[in-house]
């Protein structure tokens, strides 16, 4: 405890009337003494006498209590300090600097460590949040042990000038290299079947033209070359409907800290411009309007529809405005159109001449090209006219034997039919009958739907890059019309559709793999009833092999920890994906040399210094300055003694007392008007 005197002022007014005043008396008194009176000397004393009555000072006695100054150490634990001998630098120079300041009575010492965080590394908002509580007048300093990625720097410094002076201590090499790969712009959405252009730049050390390869949702990868330190522009064209996660990845550079800046992501939203549908009908039948009535209330669906009323070869004296008839436009739509639909339907199409074999050809390349073909066969489809008859027969999964069944059937649904996305979960119990059937033999693909006997009525097939589906009656519309009770015809027809249109959310082999922060999901869904082994690739080059649990039919999930972020690809039998956990491209490794670009206008603002550590031995030693003296050197890092103190007790004694102030004051008048009464 530390007794302390001095002179303390308390206006009896305001502080600013009181300086008004003083000027105003020290005006009239150089009037006064310029004018020549005489009793110049008494008048200053009397006004020193008033303007100190009023100032009202006081003898002010303390007994004080010296406060340590209190110091902030900051440990960065982020992601990037894990590269090389970063962590180790780190970890030895905080231990030794908590050393030095733990052993000092006079330093209140505040230590933290910073964790990685899915934002980048935020040491200045963990600065702020653990000085809160201290007066600023008892900080002493701050010390950053960091590598200078930091990716929240105040825009104002003012924010953090009484923190100062702050410090930056940097290990690891500054002088290693890293190759890394940044994704400059991204569009946000595009439209199926069109590109896009993505922005990336990658930077090298060595320079050069540089590879990059570039796949959309885990396909195959191509190459693109681009100049590394330079904006490329890379096309890419929108997969599918969705999310279509983009990456770029680059080879290993002569220079690498890691791999994991070697690859970016961005995440692509696919939009459809329309659907669009080509619906043949080859007869008027009970079923077309339905066919019609279901597709047109989708407004996504852009329908093209053709009823062929009569063949070519059949003639009557019918004028042909009587009956709305328009040529065929065969050549228009499978020549020269065919490829701009997502979808062609044949509804009760038997071969008559309008449509000849090489256009018939030519949906057949369409669907191995990547087209989708839906055949709804007609009792024709049993006879000499068939479908079956034509190119198409090497697309179909199940092909005719020549008999057309009569009578009533109720529709099940296959063993491969309840793990199918198209039928899963049909409620088939109270599913109404139907008239009528094809007889057939599956050929390929997958039958989903099954009479009692097992004979086939829905099967569905990957044809190279495209999709068939096949109905093996025309009697579903009794289903949209009530009859026997019903049953899902619209609900079955629009996934049917769906998935023949290659949407992501209806395809029966897929495998996905869900970010949860902490936890990553597989998620697998297969016509097998066993699920292949499961492989999981961390953005490290790591990989991990979660065991299955099956969920239910057809559905298998597997869950696994982990505490890395960035792009994660998930492999199993055949099957590819990927997933991003956290943002797109983690700012914590975007940059990872050690610089002190970041830091180094902090530590001028402030008067702190910024030292390299490449061995545990060159750690600054700590000194303390005073208030306005050079805080750092160039092996040592000062501290300032604020001088802080708590008063314990204080007593005071005014020096002009009222009563004895206005004594005083009366006696000088009265020696000032005698003094110029003479």
């Amino acid at each position: 405890m530390i007794e302390v005197s001095r002179l303390s002022f308390d206006p009896l007014i305001g502080l600013p009337l009181l300086l008004a005043l003083l000027c105003l008396a020290g005006l009239a008194w150089l009037v006064y003494a310029v004018l020549a009176g005489r009793a110049w000397l008494g008048r200053a004393a009397v006004l020193v006498l008033v303007l100190t009555a009023l100032a009202n000072p006081t003898h002010v006695t303390e007994d004080r209590e010296a406060l340590p100054s209190v110091v902030a150490l900051i440990l960065d634990r982020s992601d990037s300090m894990e590269f090389g001998d970063r962590a180790a630098l780190a970890q030895s120079t905080f231990d030794t600097l908590q050393r030095q300041l733990a052993d000092r009575s006079d330093i209140e010492l505040r230590v933290l460590d910073v964790p990685a965080r899915a934002e980048g590394t935020q040491l200045f908002g963990a600065l702020q949040g653990l000085m809160a509580d201290v007066p600023r007048d008892r900080i002493a300093g701050t010390v950053l042990i960091t590598d200078g990625q930091v990716h929240d720097v105040p825009d104002s410094l003012s924010q953090v000038a009484d923190l100062g002076p702050v410090h930056t201590v940097l290990t690891g090499d500054p002088r290693a290299g890293d190759r890394r790969i940044t994704v400059i712009e991204t569009p946000n959405f595009g439209i199926v079947g069109e590109s896009v252009v993505f922005r990336v730049r990658v930077d090298d050390p060595d320079g050069g033209r540089i590879a990059i390869g570039v796949a959309v949702n885990g396909g195959r990868e191509e190459f693109v070359f681009a100049e590394a330190g330079m904006d490329t522009d890379i096309p890419i064209e929108v997969a599918r409907r969705g999310d279509n996660i983009v990456v770029f990845e680059t080879p290993p550079g002569r220079q690498e800290l890691t791999l994991v800046n070697n690859r970016a992501a961005a995440t692509l939203s696919g939009i459809r411009d329309g659907l669009r549908v080509l619906l043949v009908t080859g007869r008027p039948n009970s079923a077309g309007r339905v066919w019609r009535d279901l597709l047109k209330s989708d407004p996504s669906v852009d329908l093209v529809h053709f009823t062929i009323l009569r063949p070519p070869y059949k003639q009557d004296m019918t004028p042909l405005e009587e009956m709305a008839l328009i040529a065929f436009p065969t050549e228009e739509l499978f020549e020269d159109k065919l490829d701009s639909f997502d979808l062609v339907i044949f509804d009760q199409y038997e071969r008559r001449g309008v449509i000849t074999m090489a256009y018939l050809s030519g949906v057949a390349a369409y669907v191995a090209n990547g087209g989708a073909l839906l055949i709804v066969a007609g009792e024709g489809f049993a006879g000499p006219a068939s479908l079956a008859r034509t190119p198409l027969a090497g697309v179909l999964p199940a092909l005719p034997s020549g008999a057309v069944r009569t009578g009533p059937l109720t529709p099940r649904i296959s063993k491969a039919g309840q793990r199918h996305t198209v039928t899963e979960g049909l409620d088939e119990a109270s599913w109404g009958q139907w008239l009528r059937y094809i007889e057939a033999v599956a050929d390929t693909g997958d039958v989903l739907l099954t009479t009692e006997d097992g004979a086939p009525l829905l099967a569905v097939d990957r044809v190279g890059d495209g999709r068939v589906g096949q109905l093996l009656s025309d009697q579903v519309w009794l289903w949209a019309r009530g009859y026997d009770g019903g049953g899902p015809f619209a609900d079955l027809i629009r996934r049917l559709v769906h998935w023949l249109m290659k949407e992501p959310e209806l395809d029966e082999r897929q495998l996905q793999l869900i970010a949860r922060g902490d936890t990553l999901q597989a998620r697998l869904r297969t016509l097998s009833e066993r699920a292949p082994p499961l492989s999981i690739e961390t953005p490290e080059g790591a990989f991990l092999e979660p065991l299955w649990q099956e969920d239910r039919p057809g559905v298998f999930t597997a869950e696994v920890p982990v505490d890395q972020l960035g792009l994660y690809r998930a492999r199993a039998g055949g099957l590819e994906t990927i997933v991003l956990n956290g943002p797109a491209n983690p700012v914590e490794f975007s940059e990872l040399a050690v610089s002190a670009k970041t830091l180094a206008p902090v530590a001028e603002a402030t008067g702190g210094g910024m030292y390299t550590i490449e061995a545990a031995q060159n750690v600054p030693e700590i000194r303390m300055v005073g208030p306005r003296a050079k805080a750092y050197g160039e092996s040592w890092l000062g501290l300032r003694d604020r001088g802080a103190y708590a008063v314990r007790q204080s007593d005071s004694l005014p020096l002009m007392p009222g009563l004895a102030g206005m004594c005083l004051i009366v006696l000088g008048l009265i020696w000032v008007w005698r003094r110029e009464g003479r």
